[in-house]
């Protein structure tokens, strides 16, 4: 499919998940607002390299007035947005007896209030154009929880439900919301886990296998190439009827 005079808004989007979708959205000839922090300028060359115009917006996505800041120079530098995706994330592991309030405060305001506030500024020019397509990067643990990650485990549950009740108000619309819900992706995120659990051997690969297998029954990571393919579907004609959809890309971890 062609992507050609759409443009995408692409949260968390300087590295892993959210890169390799912006990536392929552009590869089908999105022009690209990329968010983040990090390596800006890597990411702005990966991104251009497929011949379309990719800018950068460093909105704190914890900050309401700055994502409202975000959507106005996307209206006035791109247009406006047609595709959303919603990636951008945080993670805090701590048992809720001893979890730092202020680390639930951060997890729960980039995770989900932010999902909120992007959706809702996006969608009043998708509604008028009458077509867009919200995606939201939830999780496995948007259907499954896990100890020790209690904020991101309410926070990324928050995201299908509000991906449901999105879908559900455009449903008659040309507008469409859903959610993708990965497993283990190797983002930097999971490699910090990986280097924890390697700690008392020091054996990376060793370590990597012992966290595929606890969840994954493939025993294979999930790639950003395959949630860029999967973003790209969703914005197909062909996934015109797929709403409020909580879609698992996890190895097999939910079907247990």
């Amino acid at each position: 499919m062609t992507l050609h005079g759409k443009t995408a808004l692409v949260t968390g989007s300087t590295s892993g998940i959210g890169l390799g979708i912006a990536e392929r959205l552009a590869a089908s000839g999105a022009q690209v607002l990329l968010n983040g922090f990090g390596d800006i300028e890597a990411a702005r060359e990966r991104v251009s390299k497929h011949g379309v115009k990719v800018l950068h917006h460093g909105a704190d996505l914890s900050k309401p007035d700055e994502i409202a800041d975000m959507q106005s120079y996307a209206e006035r530098e791109l247009g406006g947005v047609d595709i959303l995706v919603n990636n951008a994330g945080i993670q805090h592991v701590a048992p809720v007896i001893e979890f730092p309030v202020e680390r639930w405060d951060a997890v729960i305001a980039l995770n989900l209030t932010a999902v909120f506030h992007t959706s809702r500024l996006a969608l009043p020019g998708m509604l008028e154009r009458n077509w867009g397509r919200i995606i939201n990067i939830a999780s496995a643990h948007g259907l499954v929880a896990s100890a020790g990650k209690s904020a991101y485990v309410a926070a990324k549950h928050g995201v299908v439900g509000l991906t449901k009740a999105t879908a559900l108000e455009t449903a008659t619309t040309g507008v469409t919301c859903n959610a993708i819900c990965p497993g283990w992706v190797l983002t930097p995120l999971v490699q910090k886990q990986i280097d924890k659990l390697a700690e008392p051997h020091g054996d990376l690969e060793r370590a990597k296998r012992e966290l595929l297998a606890e969840k994954h029954p493939s025993v294979e990571f999930v790639t950003p190439e395959q949630l860029g393919e999967l973003a790209l579907f969703l914005c197909s004609d062909a996934a015109v009827q797929v709403r409020g959809a909580a879609w698992s890309i996890d190895g097999g971890w939910t079907a247990r």
